[in-house]
Order: C-alpha cells, then sequence, then structure tokens
C-alpha cells in the first residue's frame, strides 16, 4: 500500500477552514486551435481518458480510526469525474479582475476529502468572448498539496496537455493497491512501533546540522536566519479568503539579464520578486529597514529514498530590499543564493524529510495544538514563499486548445501571507502571486511591477 509520507500527512493536518492547503493552476488557452472546434462535451471526453494515466487524480485518502500512522492512498472504486470537473463563467467584461476574483473564491475553498483531492474549473467568457467563437477559455485546477508537490504538479500538467493540439491520449497507469481497514490498521501499528528506532539515525544528522550551521555562522557562509525577517503586512493571520494576480513575462528577456549580468535565471526571478516587493512596501512607507527573507523550497526528486509524494528541501535567501539599485540588488541576491545553496546543501538533500516521517499522527497533532495557541511574536520566520518551477520548453496544448499561459499558486499560512511561485512555459514567464485580502489592498499592484523591474535590469545591463 502506499501511505503518505510524514511531509505529506504533515500539510494534511494543518489543513484548516482559513488554510486550504492545495496548489492550483490558472491555464489560458487558445481554443481556435482545437481541429473541429471546441466543445464542454468533447473536452470532459478528452480530460477522462487522460485521468487513466494519472493514477494520483484516482486515489483517495483511507483511514480509520484503528490506524496509528498516517492515512493511505486506496483507488476510488466509485470515481466520477462529474464530481471533479466543474464549468463556470466569468463576470462581465470578463477582464483579469473578474477572473482573478473567481479563481480566488476557488482557490478559498478547502477540496472534499471523502473523493480523490483535486478539481478542476473550466471558466468561459473571458475578455467577453463567446466559446463558440472559439475565444479564450480559463481552466482552473487545484490539487491537495499531500498528493503533489511543486515538481509532481508540474508532471501532473505535462500530462494533462500534449505537445501536439491532435496527439492521442497517453497510455493508462495503474494506481494504488486497494487496502482493507484491518491491514491499514496493522500495518500502521508496525510503524508506529518502530518509529523509535529512526531516531539512531536522524539524531546524529540533526545535531551534525546544527554545528554545520553554528560553524557557517561564525565564517558568514550561512544562509538567511530564520526568525529574523521584520515583520510585514504580510505576517500576520489570514482570513478564509483569496486574492490572485497574475503576470506574463518574456523569458527571453530573463535571460538576457542572466548572461549580462552571469548570474542564474533564479537569480533574476528572485530580484524581480525583491524589486517587487521593495517599491510596493515603499509607496505605503512600509518598508523594513531590514532586508525581507524568503522561503524557497526545492525539489528532491531523485535524491530521496524515503517515501511520500513530497520530496522537498529548501533554503532561506535575503532579498536585499534594503539595496536600492536594482542591477546590485540582483548581485548581492545571486551572492546570498550561492552561499544559501552551499549551506542547504551541505545539511543534505533529505534532512527535512527524515525529520518529518519521524512525527507521528498524535505529535504533529500535538505539535499543530501548540502553534495554535502560540501568538505571531514582533519578528516572523520569513516574509514569502518564492517557488521556481521550470515547466516544458515547448508549446503545450490542452484537449487540442494552444497553452497561453500557466500560472502556479501555492499555498499560504497564518504568519506567511504571500507566495509567489514562477514557471517557465515555452518562452515565457508565468508568475502567480496569491495572498488574503485581509493583508494586502491590491494585489494587481504588486504584479504590475514585474515588468517595471525587468525593464530596469534590461536598462542596467
Amino acid at each position: 500500500m502506499e501511505r503518505l509520507g510524514g511531509l505529506d500527512a504533515g500539510l494534511l493536518y494543518s489543513e484548516s477552514a482559513t488554510v486550504p492547503l492545495h496548489v492550483c493552476s490558472v491555464v489560458m488557452v487558445d481554443t481556435s486551435t482545437v481541429p473541429g472546434g471546441f466543445t464542454f462535451e468533447r473536452f470532459h471526453h478528452d480530460t477522462g481518458e487522460r485521468i487513466q494515466a494519472l493514477p494520483e487524480l484516482r486515489a483517495k485518502l483511507g483511514d480509520n480510526q484503528l490506524n496509528l500512522d498516517h492515512p493511505v492512498w486506496v483507488p476510488d472504486k466509485s470515481f466520477d469525474l462529474d464530481r471533479h470537473l466543474n464549468r463556470i463563467g466569468v463576470p462581465s467584461p470578463g477582464g483579469r479582475k473578474e477572473l482573478a476574483e473567481v479563481c480566488g473564491h476557488i482557490a478559498s475553498v478547502p477540496l472534499d476529502r471523502s473523493k480523490p483531492l483535486w478539481e478542476m474549473w473550466v471558466i468561459e467568457g473571458i475578455d467577453g468572448a463567446a466559446l463558440d467563437d472559439g475565444g479564450p477559455l480559463a481552466l482552473m485546477i487545484k490539487v491537495h498539496h499531500a498528493a503533489v508537490d511543486g515538481v509532481s504538479a508540474a508532471n501532473l500538467l505535462e500530462t494533462l496537455c500534449d505537445l501536439e493540439p491532435d496527439a492521442p491520449p497517453p497510455a493508462p497507469v495503474e494506481g494504488p493497491d486497494d487496502a482493507p481497514p484491518w491491514a491499514i490498521a496493522a500495518d500502521g501499528l508496525v510503524r508506529f512501533v518502530t518509529r523509535p528506532w529512526q531516531l539512531t539515525r536522524v539524531v546524529p544528522e540533526t545535531a551534525a546540522m546544527v554545528a554545520k550551521t553554528v560553524n557557517r555562522a561564525v565564517t558568514g557562509t550561512a544562509m538567511a536566519a530564520p526568525f529574523a525577517a521584520p515583520r510585514t503586512r504580510f505576517n500576520d493571520e489570514l482570513t478564509s479568503e483569496r486574492s490572485i494576480a497574475l503576470v506574463q513575462l518574456d523569458l527571453a528577456d530573463v535571460k538576457k539579464v542572466k548572461n549580462a549580468c552571469g548570474v542564474k535565471v533564479n537569480d533574476v526571478v528572485m530580484a524581480l520578486c525583491a524589486g517587487a516587493l521593495r517599491g510596493y512596501l515603499s509607496d505605503r512607507d512600509e518598508l523594513p529597514a531590514k532586508p525581507l527573507i524568503a522561503v524557497v523550497p526545492a525539489s528532491v526528486h531523485g535524491e530521496s529514498t524515503r517515501p511520500g509524494r513530497n520530496q522537498l528541501s529548501g533554503m532561506f535567501s535575503n532579498l536585499h530590499t534594503d539595496v536600492a539599485d536594482a542591477l546590485e540588488r540582483l548581485h548581492a541576491i545571486a551572492k546570498s543564493n550561492t552561499r544559501a545553496k552551499e549551506h542547504s546543501g551541505s545539511l543534505g538533500p533529505t534532512l527535512l524529510i527524515d525529520l518529518a516521517q519521524l512525527l507521528s499522527r498524535g505529535m504533529y497533532g500535538w505539535l499543530l495544538g501548540v502553534m495554535s495557541h502560540t501568538p505571531l511574536t514582533r519578528t516572523a520566520i520569513h516574509n514569502v514563499v518564492i517557488s521556481n518551477v521550470a515547466g516544458p520548453p515547448t508549446t503545450l496544448y490542452s484537449c487540442g486548445a494552444e497553452v497561453t499561459a500557466l500560472y502556479p499558486l501555492g499555498p499560504i499560512f497564518h504568519g506567511s501571507g504571500l507566495n509567489i511561485t514562477v514557471m517557465s512555459v515555452a518562452d515565457r514567464l508565468n508568475v502567480g502571486i496569491i495572498s488574503c485580502p485581509q493583508l494586502v489592498d491590491d494585489l494587481w499592484d504588486l504584479a504590475d511591477r514585474f515588468d517595471a523591474e525587468l525593464g530596469e535590469l534590461l536598462r542596467g545591463c
């Protein structure tokens, strides 16, 4: 049976009405490329065929009161695509703000745990165009974070899409085996009893991590420290509402900056985020004297042998928002990122996964209970989550419709109310920004600064 890993389970247990923990994508498509024309009925049929190649979308949670360990994934024997695929119209005039309001509402609603943890919404009326006219269409896909991380979500989207408008559906893939309640409970008991033995390996690794971090702090080669970030409007309690904003950039321009300055694409992405945040807060007289700190998730797929669908590591990175000059800020970020990657790499790529694997269901419950009664302090763990996921280098098609944009959206948490996720597809860089309207009055103001920041970097190069 396939049991949830420690990180998977932690994301499941941490979910609440105000913190739904799914990842989303807003996919913009051009239906004029569909051979024979686009219809919702045809899209429904084609999507049903592709689901056969995605076992993670056909499996649901299996659990019972006697299970002492995390839940398992079991096949949904009564799987019905109609319970997952929805159709909705965007209010007139169907512009970006109307679309964002609809998507923000969809993102605010937790997924139903009685069925496979995903939904897809077909959103019509974009720019006021009728579907029969071959106009644009938006697809919003949300999948629980317990089922996918950033890399596996990108792989899922690639399976749902094609490289050609008339490509045949992929071959079916078998899903997880079924597991009766007694087997789930018996296997859970074995895992619960043997969990303490894992301490013999993880405790020495943790001690070595602390020693390495202290040494790097002394020598000035450590990554940015957690709990050292300044407080901003993003570091507060959330409501259940979500607001989103989307922006698309020319990947060639990003690479032009990268090549001219001798840095990496990810450095440029983080510099764009830093510049946009600096301008946004400065215009509101809220820019802290201390630089903002970002937490940057990193995939360890291929490096980890631990169970679970979330194979993640990460680092804390200094955004140098105290530096006024954009080019100088970019080089400072590149240097900080190099130190952070070296520091994170020295700790071992699977340490976070190993630590999460030690926590039982009861320990997670205790930890979450303590955190729920701990008030937010004057300092923040970090200010923003920034994730950069490499997408396919070629144009994608969704059931024959050309994908013109693919905006990823990650989760936000109490005390960490801003997530900026970036994905490259073909020659475009797509930026998805999500927050809570209680914290951010106009997220589009932040999004619109990305173009200006890229222009400033291009002029500086």
